[in-house]
């Protein structure tokens, strides 16, 4: 049973059920929305991705975190990504 949620150093996150890699990648993200729309797919990136509800531990923000496997993926996310 995987587990419900993760504690790192920076983030207590919660795993999306749509991810198909349960695994925090390299590259991250931090959405500081937590109920906006994010759809790694329609991104069309090349590398694999990860999305979690996040709680931000050194401000106790919500958002979400996306955290991708390449580089440009994150980069073309950061650019590209606009709250509802």
């Amino acid at each position: 049973m995987p587990e419900k949620t993760i504690t790192t150093e920076l983030y207590k996150l919660f795993p999306s059920p749509r991810n198909r890699v349960r695994e925090i990648f390299e590259h991250e993200v931090f959405v500081p929305d937590p109920y906006a729309l994010v759809d790694p797919p329609s991104y069309n990136l090349r590398g694999q991705w990860s999305l979690f509800a996040a709680h931000r531990l050194a401000d106790g923000k919500n958002g979400q975190l996306v955290t991708f496997e390449l580089e440009a993926d994150a980069v073309k996310f950061r650019s590209r990504y606009v709250p509802d």
